[in-house]
């Protein structure tokens, strides 16, 4: 492998761009891997989460190391410890390779060579001023905590121009972003953190000046219970114009008292050409915005997930544009929480649905009844969704409290269901609540699931404990029919989302 040439062992390193570890160890092998490596991993050079850059002395030793000599003499003056080893040649030009700045990690790394706050501050200008000089093009800048308006530097414009990702929070003062604008027009994913009570105009124009946002993302981590202003409006009324070219959006509010979102809930069946629809939390649909989804048609939907909402509003987007959706995600317990005395009735309909409008399904949130007309459903849906790959179910009787046996009958039923389903790609079970299987129900299905996939199980279920259950479990995970079973008593620990997002 050592004698690949360049052009593939690229390709394969490539593969590897998130792994630091593995990238670090290619380093190693011989001079050739390694000026094919480096290229790759100083393209985004903070983006390693098993890297702890407040100790990395090798990073502030390379870039340290590019600062002019009337530079050093001045730092040098103020007490900032510069390593010897800046003064040596390095062996490679690893900033003409880079092509993001992460302000809070280059901060990170700067406070090794010193902690006073003034020292920390004109390094970090001219750090920033380096990073813009010597960088071919930025594509990526993550700018939260930023204090120094680097687009007056010199090269900013011409630097900026090529900018694709942008991460930002909205207590950068406004003046910011307006700086930004006249440079940053072609940025194509976009993360703001919410963390300033106030409406950032700043941020509503650097949006309304963007030429192809693909990507928005909107995270609220807000102190204040009440809020005098509504810091939303003029942002999402500059995002409803990228509607043409939108096909992510994610969106997380806080519970705030005085807003509604209402705005949101007006635009969101402009986004005709979404791909990903995420809505986390606290996001209400009145009657009146349903039947204003039931006429919007998402055709390029492939994910959706709305949390704290009622079946009826996922099944108003999908009836339309369906037919692309290939994840449906949740967390049941709180969409059950927000339907009162609808839920049998909307979830009856969420399965009919699925199955007339999402034929291409693979990940799936399903929360029903134990009911016949429940389980004759839903074995239509699994007859007709032949892609399923993962499915999350909760049985949850609201009519009543249902007996031991009860539960347990629930549970062979369905295990017959998913025996008969023939579902060869199914990966990946989850079950909640008041899910019981007999023994002999267990073992009876995972003996007929013998030449279909082989399959993990997720389960809140402290039964699963008993030890004649783990010998079953056990017993099939060596001759190879289950891959993985975890239980937990805390449904939070296992994650609702199947880590796809």
């Amino acid at each position: 492998m050592s004698k690949l040439n360049k052009d593939i062992l690229f390709l394969i390193f490539e593969e590897l761009q998130k792994d630091s570890k593995s990238l670090f160890s290619c380093l190693m092998i011989n001079r050739f891997w390694c000026e094919t490596v480096i290229p790759i991993l100083w393209r985004n050079p903070w983006c390693y989460n098993d890297i702890n850059y407040s100790n990395k002395n090798s990073l502030f030793i390379i870039i340290s190391y590019y600062l002019f000599n009337d530079i050093k003499e001045f730092i040098t003056n103020q007490e900032i410890k510069l390593s010897l080893s800046s003064n040596k040649l390095i062996l490679f030009d690893y900033l003409s390779y880079c092509r993001s700045i992460n302000i809070k990690i280059i901060d990170m790394i700067i406070s090794i060579g010193t902690s006073l706050t003034y020292n920390q501050f004109v390094l970090q200008q001219n750090f920033y001023h380096l990073f813009i000089k010597k960088c071919p093009e930025l594509k990526y800048f993550d700018m939260k905590l930023i204090k120094h308006q680097i687009f007056y530097f010199p090269e900013a414009k011409i630097r900026l121009e090529s900018l694709c990702e942008l991460y930002c929070d909205t207590s950068i003062n406004s003046s910011y972003f307006y700086g930004l604008s006249q440079s940053c027009q072609y940025i194509q994913k976009l993360i703001i953190n919410n963390i300033d009570s106030k409406p950032n105009h700043g941020i509503a124009k650097l949006i309304e000046v963007q030429r192809n946002l693909k990507h928005f993302e909107w995270n609220d981590d807000i102190d204040y219970d009440y809020l005098t202003e509504d810091p939303y409006e003029k942002i999402f009324l500059a995002l409803e114009k990228k509607a043409d070219s939108l096909n992510y959006l994610r969106v997380y509010f806080q519970y705030i008292e005085g807003i509604d979102h209402i705005l949101l809930q007006q635009i969101l069946s402009k986004f005709y050409k979404l791909k990903i629809l995420i809505i986390d939390d606290f996001f209400f649909f009145t009657e009146e915005q349903l039947e204003k989804l039931k006429l919007q048609v998402y055709n390029d939907l492939e994910i959706l997930n709305i949390e704290w909402n009622k079946l009826n509003v996922i099944s108003s987007i999908i009836e339309n544009g369906g037919r692309s959706l290939k994840k449906i995600l949740f967390r049941p317990y709180d969409i059950i929480e927000c339907e009162y005395g609808s839920f049998n009735k909307n979830s009856l309909n969420f399965i009919r649905k699925i199955y007339e409008n999402c034929p291409s399904i693979e990940y799936l949130s399903i929360p029903f009844s134990p009911s016949k007309e429940h389980f004759t459903e839903f074995e239509k849906l699994l007859k007709i969704c032949k892609n399923l790959k993962s499915l999350l179910l909760v049985i949850c009787n609201m009519d009543k409290i249902e007996t031991i046996e009860e539960i347990y009958e629930s549970g062979e039923i369905l295990l017959k269901i998913l025996i008969r389903s023939e579902l060869i790609n199914l990966k990946e079970i989850r079950f909640y609540d008041d899910f019981k299987f007999s023994l002999e129900s267990l073992e009876e299905f995972l003996e007929k699931w013998f030449d279909k996939s082989k399959l993990s199980i997720f389960t809140s279920d402290s039964i699963y404990e008993e030890e004649n259950y783990k010998n079953l479990i056990n017993k099939y995970k060596r001759i190879g029919i289950i891959k993985d079973f975890k239980h937990s008593l805390l449904i939070s620990e296992i994650n609702y989302n199947f880590n796809i997002l």
